[in-house]
């Protein structure tokens, strides 16, 4: 199965740190220095590395990726270096490592800190003399192979207690780009809402405008623990179930999103003092926020809305009334595509 070109050019962010990093991987992109991408699982290095080779002149050939974290180490090394047949019990073909099968093009190293003591001193040795050897031969193998290592952990640590080689750390980072956390970078959120509107619109066939301002109020306010992966995960999930097909509401974000929401909302409220407390939500401001937040729910549908508060609706337009709440789905702003 042929992979998917990501360039430069789909990445989009406005976070001026993402911005750096962006514009040093592309100067460095046409060269064969060895870049090391670190940031939490979901930040986007994958997305990097990728763009990275297919901004390269070995965009034409492969780019191959091994997630070291997947595999056991003896696994792990003959995925890499490949092996001769009888080199080892099930052995019964030779076989072709990673590195001989992104020849003339680029080898991504994902999770590089999980590999043990000893295949990271096999990979030092390929890396310094650009030779790699079977599982069971003695015959060095050339290769001309861009590498690109990513890592969710802080190698610099795993060198002090030993668990990383100095040696290959510092090879490994000549180039280093460190990828920000999405709630670091809360700005690109909605730019990246409408990218991947756009991205699931043509592959579910839908005609989603863009995202209600109360929808994205409240994805800017999660703290988003598998970044933009996860983002994109609520995405394509809030694409793919409206039915009605003009928005997306907050009716449409999946509910273990509303519970994370509220977990954190009730661990905010806890470590808030009760004079602060009192003095932002006052009875009468709770109801109303409260009230609003079911109506926003419901995309203003007062029937729906008075039936999940319990009351009847000539009381909720009473409290409507009271609240001056009736002009709110007119004022509401809509963000769309192109925001």
């Amino acid at each position: 199965m042929s992979r998917k070109k990501i360039t430069f050019n789909q990445i989009i962010c406005k976070n001026y740190r993402m911005e750096q990093i962006v514009r040093t991987a592309q100067r460095i992109a046409n060269s064969d220095t060895i870049v090391l991408i670190t940031g939490e699982n979901g930040a986007g290095k994958e997305t990097i590395a990728q763009a990275i080779h297919y901004a390269s002149d070995r965009a034409n050939n492969r780019f191959v990726s091994v997630n070291c974290a997947a595999l056991p180490d003896a696994l792990l090394e003959t995925e890499i270096f490949g092996h001769e047949k009888g080199a080892f019990t099930g052995a019964v073909y030779s076989r072709k490592g990673k590195f001989e099968q992104a020849n003339t093009g680029t080898l991504f190293l994902d999770e590089i800190g999980e590999m043990s003591l000893t295949t990271q001193a096999k990979l030092l040795r390929v890396l310094e003399e650009r030779v790699t050897e079977h599982i069971g031969g003695n015959e060095p193998i050339p290769i001309d192979v861009r590498i690109i290592t990513a890592a969710n952990q802080n190698l610099h640590r795993q060198v002090k207690d030993g668990s990383f080689r100095q040696d290959l750390y510092y090879r490994i980072k000549e180039v280093h780009l460190d990828i920000p956390s999405l709630r670091e970078r809360k700005e690109d959120i909605p730019v990246l809402v409408n990218q991947f509107i756009k991205i699931y619109n043509k592959q579910y066939h839908k005609a989603i405008m863009g995202i209600s301002d109360a929808a994205l109020q409240f994805l800017m306010r999660h703290d988003w623990p598998g970044n933009v992966r996860e983002l994109n995960h609520v995405i394509k999930c809030a694409v793919l179930m409206n039915e009605s097909q003009d928005m997306i509401w907050l009716e449409h974000i999946p509910l273990d999103i509303h519970l994370a929401d509220s977990a954190k909302s009730k661990e905010e409220k806890t470590e808030t003092r009760a004079d602060e407390l009192l003095e932002i939500l006052t009875l009468d401001e709770a109801e109303k926020r409260h009230i609003l937040r079911i109506l926003e729910f419901t995309r203003f549908n007062k029937s729906q809305a008075a039936n999940i508060l319990k009351i009847s609706r000539p009381t909720l337009d009473r409290k409507i009334e009271k609240f001056q709440l009736h002009n709110i789905k007119v004022q509401e702003k809509i963000i769309k595509p192109g925001y």
